[in-house]
């Protein structure tokens, strides 16, 4: 899958405010500065698609990007920024759980750990919360390219095995937004979603 246009719909702090444009959504998530901004303007091939920052929490609403005008790629606020306040905190999880609980457009999460670091408790529990709702997710592994090759095999293999128990068979995709590492294969996970889809519906039509 190769991204012509990616466009900026719109901000929402809960689904009744989505772009009225209904479309497959892929939603993108993870822990406070695990780059995730980065990975998005690295995947749609724009410096400043998402915004990014050194400071973590900068995503701060759901926001929806139109892409090829057929699917929307979604910025979810990141969890567990510590510096924010008790009640910032809240408001950001309540938002992240009305838009995964009840999102009909939602076709898949993708999850997004730093490479660097073994499983956080926070991930785990989001990811089984994820799981047991039966939302399809990957896994992204960011920041590859600050791991040695054999050091990057290790993390891949424990990510496989850890997350494994949770939901058999995950997938995850270790990616770099500085190396442009693993933007073919999470567009290849979307555009597999998209034409089984298309498949499914042209089925019902018959």
């Amino acid at each position: 899958m190769i991204i012509k246009t990616a466009i900026f719909q719109g901000s929402s702090t809960n689904v009744t405010q989505k772009p009225k444009l209904r479309a497959p959504e892929y939603a993108f998530i993870g822990r406070s500065n695990v780059g995730k901004s980065s990975l998005i303007n690295m995947l749609c091939g724009r410096k400043d698609l998402a915004k990014t920052s050194s400071m973590p929490g900068k995503t701060i609403l759901v926001n929806h990007f139109l892409i090829n005008g057929k699917w929307y790629l979604v910025d979810l606020p990141g969890y567990g920024f510590a510096k924010a306040s008790k009640k910032a905190q809240a408001t950001l999880k309540a938002m992240i759980e009305d838009y995964v609980s009840h999102s009909e457009e939602l076709a898949r999460l993708f999850i997004l750990l730093d490479s660097r670091h073994e499983l956080q408790e926070i991930d785990r529990s989001f990811i089984t919360a994820v799981a047991g709702a039966g939302i399809p997710f990957t896994v992204i592994l960011t920041k590859c390219d600050k791991l040695s090759k054999s050091a990057l095999d290790r993390s891949l293999d424990y990510m496989i095995r850890t997350i494994g128990t949770i939901q058999p068979e995950v997938t995850v995709i270790p990616a770099s937004s500085e190396k442009r590492i693993g933007k073919e294969a999470i567009l290849d996970v979307i555009d597999a979603d998209l034409k089984g889809a298309a498949a499914e519906t042209t089925e019902d039509k018959r």
